[in-house]
């Protein structure tokens, strides 16, 4: 199951890698079963209002509203929201493929259901009020919701999630591999759309469908402001209209979007809807990089700042509204406690220089994590050791059972190194000089092994004597820090890795084509991993502009083992496949892994609440919070 931001297009970037964004929540995935007991006839469908992949929902039918908002908060008031670069699209269907899509877009557009913040796993209804799925979970029908409306007043449709489900997967490359295995959609009555998949047993499937973003197919189809056809297929800046709390009141492309709270929205008295969307208006501010960001918080010109950066958190955040309380410095782990994530070094396994195991492992010898936590992150990070880092489904110790016999099936199939059958994976400790000399030696003995060796202070090809050198891809110059001393820690083996700045534009263009070397990024991963991993690691992703396979990783062995998530059996069935999986992506070594934080760090001015106690998976930014006059009025202010 795919993690899913509110305010963004799904788009992993480097910002999201070390705050995933707030509305983000994990789920796990199990035997599915609701509250509704399904004693009907096998040729009566019983239609369930809510539904979990492990155990039963927390919420009774009828229920009022989730128990972490606050019912009372008043509305009104603007958050304003940095961002880094630019956005050039309204287009959420192209946004993975296709230019930058603009942030908010999760406020005007909704999904079939929706998900609790306070459950590992459940999901209600949203646009959709019920549910029904056969036994051997072959299809799933949704029924749309009679007072489910868009912000033109138009009722929405089963057509219109069926074009939306059919818009999406024909313009972008993750969402046709999330939904690879669902054959067809189709309206099967008045208020009903009917998702049928390739074959039986895919528990998640059912589930999956629910997060379909539904888009109205008669603004699409029909003439733009400037008199032409709109196209789906194409971006575009005209102001989008959707069925969520919000729409776009104003914008300036580079510089500023101002999101205005819906009046008569629809679902703002449903269990969904209340205690929600408190803010009058949002407000995103655009920066050319990072630093000037910064400052721009310090200067009032926005008022809540994810801090990605480890230095800025230990030494930027002394300035006087910290010293008198008008800025607001707090941790929180709720995302974290249920995530998990590799962030991590990505060689472009496209090239020759990195598709031998035995290089990319040398690589991981030379990079020096402890010493950077000290000298670079001032302490605060912890180095990552498995593509699910820190949850239960991180591998750890010797594989057994069920685990062992998925690995041995997987090996039958392709390469998965002994050392996955045998070993539990470390990562090299580097820190003092002693400690990495001796990495430098281990790394020079697979660069031999590999048939490189050092010439004249350079390694070089035994063969061709062409030098080891290559780039280093980052769309920030705040990432310097991070590239430089990985370049140093390199070049003390003969390797020359340069670093090329470009803006975020072009950084999101040459990933998309995989025109790069080595980038930083990641894989966000959610309690249930199930068919999102065939576009993170499959072989049909490796060649597919766009989609997230970003080093291009072609293993006949993990596809197998990719298979065996999607159709587990059960909660361990599903945890022992992962833990596989883990395994031979670790010991295959196709990435340098890197480093996260077991919580957000947020610095906000202090004019805003939220509730207390915040739900268990989310700190509720910024769906949860509301403007607290009273708090403003002594911080002065500018919302």
């Amino acid at each position: 199951m795919r993690l899913l931001p509110a305010l963004k297009n799904p788009r992993f970037s480097r910002r999201q890698i070390s705050a995933l964004t707030a509305s983000m929540i994990a789920l796990t995935l199990a035997c599915p079963t609701v509250l509704t007991v399904r004693t009907a006839l096998a040729d009566e469908p019983v239609w369930i209002y809510a539904d979990s992949l492990v155990g039963q929902v927390k919420y009774k039918p009828g229920f009022e509203k989730f128990d972490y908002v606050n019912p009372d908060a008043p509305k009104g008031g603007t958050l304003r929201l940095g961002e880094t670069g630019t956005f050039d699209n309204f287009n959420p269907v192209v946004g993975n493929s296709k230019g930058n899509v603009a942030p908010g877009l999760g406020l005007i557009y909704e999904r079939l259901t929706t998900q609790s913040l306070d459950e590992v796993s459940s999901q209600y209804g949203q646009i959709a009020d019920a549910r029904h799925y056969p036994a051997d979970f072959s299809s799933v029908t949704y029924r749309i919701r009679p007072e489910a409306r868009w912000q033109d007043g138009t009722p929405i449709t089963a057509e219109d999630v069926v074009w939306s489900f059919n818009a999406l997967i024909a313009n972008d490359p993750q969402q046709e591999f999330y939904y690879s295995h669902v054959k067809k959609a189709e309206v099967t009555g008045e208020r009903e759309v009917t998702f049928t998949f390739d074959q039986a047993g895919n528990r998640e499937l059912p589930f999956i469908c629910g997060e379909v973003m539904v888009l109205p197919k008669h603004w699409w189809t029909a003439k733009g402001a400037d008199g032409q056809p709109r196209d789906i297929s194409k971006t575009t800046l005209e102001p989008p209209m959707g069925s969520g709390p919000y729409k776009v009141k104003s914008f300036e492309v580079g510089r500023t979007l101002t999101l205005e709270r819906v009046a008569d929205y629809w679902g703002a008295k449903l269990p969904f809807g209340i205690g929600q969307n408190n803010f009058n208006e949002y407000r995103y501010e655009f920066f050319r990089d990072d630093t000037v960001e910064l400052e721009a918080f310090k200067g009032d010109n926005y008022d809540v700042r994810i801090e990605p950066s480890a230095k800025n958190w230990a030494t930027q955040y002394d300035f006087p509204a910290v010293k008198d309380g008008r800025v607001v410095l707090e941790k929180f782990p709720q995302i974290k406690q249920g995530s998990g994530v590799m962030a991590a070094f990505i060689p472009n396994l496209r090239r020759p220089l990195f598709q031998d195991s035995k290089v990319r492992l040398a690589l991981t010898y030379l990079f020096n994590f402890e010493e950077i936590n000290r000298t670079v992150f001032f302490g605060q990070y912890e180095h990552i050791d498995s593509f699910y880092y820190p949850t239960e489904l991180a591998s750890h110790g010797i594989p057994d059972g069920r685990e062992l016999e998925i690995l041995k099936e997987a090996k039958a199939r392709g390469p998965v190194p002994d050392e996955a059958l045998t070993q539990p994976y470390k990562n090299p400790v580097g820190g003092d000089v002693t400690a990495f000399r001796t990495n430098q030696r281990e790394a020079l003995k697979l660069f031999n092994a590999a048939g490189w060796v050092i010439e004249g202070n350079k390694l070089v090809n035994a063969k061709t004597k062409a030098p080891f050198k290559f780039e280093f891809l980052i769309n920030s110059p705040a990432d310097e820090r991070i590239a430089l001393p990985y370049q140093a820690a390199l070049a003390t083996v003969g390797i020359e890795m340069s670093i090329r700045t470009v803006d975020s534009s072009q950084f999101v263009n040459r990933v998309r084509s995989r025109d790069f070397d080595m980038i930083h990024s990641g894989w966000a991963q959610s309690l249930s991993p199930g068919n999102e991993q065939q576009e993170y690691f499959g072989s049909d992703a490796a060649d597919k502009d766009g989609s997230a396979n970003y080093g291009g990783i072609k293993n006949p062995a993990v596809d197998y083992v990719i298979h065996e998530i999607i159709y587990n059996k059960g909660r361990e069935d599903l945890v022992a496949a992962v833990h596989a999986l883990d395994r031979i992506l670790l010991w295959n070594h196709y990435v340098i892994p890197g480093w996260t934080l077991s919580y957000d760090r947020l610095a906000h001015w202090n004019r805003f609440s939220y509730p207390d106690p915040l739900p268990k998976y989310s700190y509720g930014l910024p769906t949860l919070w509301w403007f607290d006059a009273a708090k403003a009025a002594k911080t002065g202010g500018k919302s």
